[in-house]
């Protein structure tokens, strides 16, 4: 009895000596944050937070309001979200703010909490705004790339942070990329759309791909929220704006946003042109890339004379270029593992959006507890470390 307990201590402890990695959490931006590093030359077109006479709250880019009412509800970790969504209610940007979603000690705090050796920080304002005016939307990219390089200073070993870039202008998003990798940027944050009707295929990204893929860095497509044009997929066909279910669209906007996405790049022959281009799927779960990798093989062998891709099948470029970041308390994590592969998968914890958990470490330490250990260490950090070339 007495060895038992003695193991089962061993065994708890070990586990606590897991290297963690949260592979999807985000900053919320400051609401003085585009005043504060914007370009002087941009300061009367800064994205700004204000109220209106009611004492309601509105999200302004380039003059115009984007969102209104339930600004709260852009964070919220761990909050009542029938009180954050209510369009009546007082609840503010800031009182959903948690403080380590804009203050990188905090966040070095809440990795001690959490247990977590390092974490992946994404954008928040900026999943939402989309400008075609290319010299603003550069300088709204090196704003944030300069905000969060200041947010990771108190440890740049423990954060990742990844790059905004503008995507309709190519040589200065190749400036801009450069600029930050030479500051130990690891990634590249990718809103998982067609810019201007350009797949991720067409030529006009081939040398920001080329530098990417040189560079060894992954691609992070994410799911985005566009407010003046829903990119929400199937919610936006099968729910108007009057109608929206929440649950339908939290569960069924990463899926149908990312697999496209993905699933297009490699049937166009992005993976062909770039074949050690890394592509890590964000925000949609893990579970789907089976299906998918299943479903275009199947289809592929019948209608390959259309486009023939160097690889034998659609799925063996999935296993060479792609990787995806499973949600906490997904039950598939372990046939993700035998058909996508062992180094492959990921977790995040999507901290602090509203549709994420306090509990996310407990969370997937439950989901891969059935793992082998060499299984449960990878997706627990392991693979991340390797990702994004973490000592």
């Amino acid at each position: 009895m007495v060895n038992c307990y003695r193991e089962a201590l061993m065994a708890l402890a070990q586990k606590q000596e897991d290297y963690l990695f949260d592979a999807d959490s985000h900053v919320l931006e400051p609401p003085d944050m585009w005043d504060n590093y914007l370009e002087s030359a941009f300061k009367d077109r800064a994205i700004r937070i204000t109220k209106d006479g009611g004492g309601i709250e509105q999200l302004w880019v380039d003059g115009e309001i984007i969102m209104r009412n339930r600004l709260a509800a852009i964070g919220g970790v761990g909050m009542d979200t029938s009180q954050l969504l209510n369009p009546l209610g007082k609840l503010t940007y800031m009182d959903s703010a948690p403080p380590a979603s804009m203050d990188g000690r905090e966040r070095i705090k809440l990795y001690e909490d959490w247990g977590l050796g390092g974490g992946l920080v994404l954008p928040t304002i900026g999943i939402l705004w989309d400008k075609d005016d290319a010299p603003l939307a550069n300088a709204y990219c090196r704003a944030y790339n300069d905000w969060v390089y200041d947010f990771q200073a108190p440890d740049r070993n423990r954060m990742v942070i990844a790059a905004h870039l503008n995507l309709r202008d190519i040589p200065n998003a190749i400036r801009e990329l450069d600029r930050n990798l030479a500051r130990g940027f690891k990634g590249v944050f990718l809103p998982p759309e067609r810019v201007d009707g350009k797949g991720f295929a067409h030529p006009h990204f081939d040398p920001l791909w080329a530098r990417i893929e040189e560079a060894g860095v992954p691609l992070l497509p994410h799911v985005i929220v566009r407010t003046q044009r829903l990119v929400t997929g199937f919610a936006g066909d099968w729910y108007n704006a009057g109608q929206v279910n929440l649950t339908f669209s939290f569960a069924m906007g990463g899926a149908s946003q990312l697999m496209p996405a993905l699933v297009a790049m490699v049937l166009d022959g992005t993976f062909d042109k770039f074949p050690r281009l890394k592509v890590c799927s964000i925000e949609a779960g893990a579970g789907w890339v089976p299906y998918a990798m299943d479903r275009m093989d199947e289809k592929y062998k019948r209608f390959k004379w259309q486009h023939t891709l160097k690889l034998d099948l659609p799925s063996d470029y999935f296993r060479r270029n792609i990787w995806a970041v499973a949600e906490p308390e997904e039950r598939t994590i372990a046939s993700v593992l035998d058909i996508l592969g062992e180094d492959r998968v990921l977790w995040g914890s999507d901290y602090p959006h509203i549709d994420s958990d306090l509990e996310a470490v407990s969370m997937i330490r439950h989901s891969v507890a059935g793992l082998s250990e060499v299984r449960r260490q990878a997706v627990l950090g392991g693979n991340a470390k390797k990702l994004f070339g973490i000592a």
